[in-house]
């Protein structure tokens, strides 16, 4: 398994994407087509946490009023499984690694996996 879940409205997403051939990739926008339970639980499988994989910059977390730190790990996965844009993006997910967001340290990791992998 060889995915990507992205947003293609997302400016920071599709410049990553564009950084690394994906043609062997599944390529997953996930405004148009959301992430399911199955797929979360995947992912929740490599990080064991549900906070991991959320993202704190949500427009969404201001709009609803959300105070995120008294969310527990159940809330997470269900605002994760509620609205798109709670998933931290973009997540890269093989059968043995995941590569989760846009932070300087994961697009350095991302590179590495890339160039090892060619």
């Amino acid at each position: 398994m060889q995915k990507v879940f992205y947003l293609k409205t997302c400016g920071t997403c599709t410049k990553i994407l564009k950084m690394f051939d994906l043609s062997d990739w599944e390529l997953r926008e996930i405004k148009s087509k959301p992430i399911t339970a199955v797929e979360l639980a995947e992912m929740y499988a490599f990080t064991n946490s549900y906070e991991a994989l959320f993202s704190k910059k949500s427009t969404q977390i201001k709009a609803r009023e959300i105070e995120t730190k008294i969310l527990k790990e159940e809330d997470f996965k269900n605002l994760i499984l509620d609205h798109y844009s709670f998933l931290k993006r973009p997540v890269f997910v093989t059968d043995k690694e995941i590569f989760i967001g846009n932070d300087k340290k994961n697009i350095e990791q991302l590179k590495l996996f890339f160039r090892g992998n060619k």
